[in-house]
Parts: structure tokens; sequence; C-alpha cells
């Protein structure tokens, strides 16, 4: 076919005429990530000293920090082999704070150090995502500071934390920030408790704060299991982890459930709740009750698996960002087992 100067022109200018349409941005892929534990003190209550009287013998405060590195570095392999492309790390006593040395522990590790980590981990596939537990319920790593609630000192103090811990981070995507399990039903004999307004106060200034220096904000959702308002007043742009465990074996199907078992009902319900309100959200999942599963005739608690189809059956595409799970054990070797079962459930959950 011959194209004539003039047939040239011609089509040039029609498509000159043409509407240009942005090219939309590569949707992210699906979070695939393991929550891990540098720090241990966001458990219990501090008590100068270290004993805390609290939780008895099980929540003693920490007067050190406990992380064997060769557990850690044999985590961070199973985790790749597995698929996974995130780690979000529990930080607590684990880093010497540039701003408030003070809280550091025989055994914190340097920025430098974090900041090498984080870039290691990049070049295996692996996103490093910083978690700081504000809840006054698992704060006990902020010291003196965590019976300072709600006042300009405690306030400042979170704010340096949140910019020293995005720097150490190389200024990530996210910094979860906890706030799970407070409340006065939950803190009973616990010297600061806050409700209602007063934990909106704060939490607010918290959201702002990580905001502030770049990062978006991800937290636990079970606040929102006891307050009805908690979607209606909650920013939009706080990613959610609405986490259900199965702890007491009452499965998924909300229609058999026995009457006892209105926390799941509830728990179940508000990742539906979570999507009409426009949240995005990565479900949590456990096995940290696996001995319950084993006596119970199951070899482990596998309930992240059912969890996942949950999710994609109930969550929009548009909302759903992935899936995150927990053994809730440290990185000792005392933790090692339970942390790479769970490595392997959730490779078996999300493939």
């Amino acid at each position: 076919m011959n194209v004539t100067r003039k047939d040239f022109l011609s089509l040039a200018a029609s498509a000159a005429a043409m509407p240009v349409r942005a090219s939309s941005p590569a949707p992210l892929p699906e979070i695939k990530a393991m929550l891990m534990h540098w720090g241990l003190n966001q458990w219990g209550e501090y008590v100068p000293g270290g004993l805390d009287t609290i939780g008895g013998t099980k929540n003693v405060y920490k007067t050190k920090v406990l992380f064997d590195e060769a557990v850690w570095n044999r985590f961070v392999d199973a985790m790749v082999a597995a698929g996974m492309n995130m780690v979000v790390v529990d930080l607590g006593e684990f880093p010497v704070y540039p701003s408030h040395p003070e809280l550091a522990l025989p055994g914190s590790r340097s920025p430098e150090w974090i900041l090498s980590e984080v870039r290691r981990l990049k070049k295996l596939g692996l996103e490093l995502i910083p978690k700081l537990n504000f809840s006054a319920t698992h704060d006990a790593w902020l010291q003196e500071y965590s019976h300072m609630l709600t006042t300009s000192k405690y306030r400042q103090v979170c704010s340096d934390i949140i910019r020293d811990t995005s720097e150490m981070f190389d200024h990530p995507r996210f910094l979860h920030i906890g706030y799970d399990e407070e409340g006065f039903e939950l803190q009973k004999g616990f010297k600061c408790v806050r409700c209602d307004e007063v934990w909106w106060s704060d939490f607010l200034y918290i959201v702002n704060a990580v905001e502030s220096c770049g990062m978006r904000t991800w937290m636990w959702s079970d606040y929102g299991w006891r307050h009805e308002d908690f979607a209606d007043k909650c920013p939009k742009q706080v990613l959610q982890s609405n986490w259900y465990y199965d702890e007491q074996l009452a499965g998924f199907d909300m229609a058999s459930m026995a009457p006892s078992h209105k926390l799941a009902r509830v728990i179940l319900n508000l990742y539906k709740k979570l999507d009409k309100a426009g949240f995005d959200q990565v479900p949590c999942g456990s096995n940290w009750k696996s001995k319950k599963y084993r006596d119970s005739g199951r070899p482990v608690n596998d309930s992240i698996v059912d969890l996942v189809k949950y999710g994609r059956k109930f969550i929009s595409r548009e909302h759903l960002k992935g899936f995150m799970m927990g053994s809730w054990s440290g990185c000792t070797q005392e933790g090692e087992q339970h942390n790479m079962e769970a490595i392997s459930l959730m490779q078996k959950a999300v493939g």
C-alpha cells in the first residue's frame, strides 16, 4: 500500500485529535507478610527494676535485648524460599533511637545495623516494615514515658521515635503503630489506662506524626470489636489489619457457630464492615494456639489458610492489599520452631 504525503498528513492530524489516555500505574503485588519480633517488651507494664507484676512471670520486663542473629538469618532464608515479600518487625527496645538513647538496653542495635538489614533484605526481595506498638497495653518498651500518656512530653517522644524509625528504615511505605488490645477491661491493674476521646486524641496525633514523615499508618483493627463508631472515626487512609486466629475453634461459618462464639462473629463481620467503609485491609492470622489445635486432634493452628479464603471472598479486590502471618514468638532459639511453622503455613495459604 502506497501512502501519499497527503494521506500521511491526514492520518497524523487524526491521531493528534484523539484523546490521550494517561497510563494507569501497575498494581502493586499482593502483600505476603510475616510478622517478626526484634524487641520483646511489648507486653505487660514497665516497672523500674525490670519486674512486671501485672502479667506474672510470663510477661517479665526484659532488661536486655533477646535476639539471636543466626536464628534471624535462618528466618530470612526461609521467608525468601517461601515466596514472602514483606517482613513487619516489632521494634520496641531493639533499636538505639538517636533522639532517645535512654530507651536502649544491652544488646540494642545501632541505626546503621538496621539500615544495612533494610538494604540487605531489599536485595533478597523482602520489604522490611517497622512496627512500633503505641497501645497502652503494649508500650513497656517506652519505659517511663509509657506512664505519661496524652501529655506533651509523651507526644514529643513518640514523634521523635517515629522520625528516627523512618530514617533507620530508609523512609518505608508503612509504619505499623499497633494500637491493639487497649481499654479498661483489658488493662485492669495497669497504672495508665486511656479510653474513649482520650484514646482517639493520642491515636490521631500518632497518625499525623506518621504521615508527617511520609509513611502510611498501619494498625490493628480490634478497637472496632468493641466500638461501633470505629469505622466512622478512623481516617480512611489508615491500613487495617483485623486479626482472627480462631483460638476457640469457632471456624469461619457464622451460620454454624455455637452461641458462645459471639466474638468470632464480631471479628469476621468487621472485615465486611471495614470493606464497606472504604478501608484497605491486610488480614492477619497466627499459629500461636497450635497446642490447642493439636490437643483437639489437628496438627497445627492452620486457620491462616481459611482466613485467606475468607478475605478473598468477602473483601473487595480494591481494598484487599494482602495478608500477614505471625507466630508471636521471638527471634530466639526458643521461638525458632514456632516461627518456622508460621512461615510454612503462610506459604501454604498464599502460595
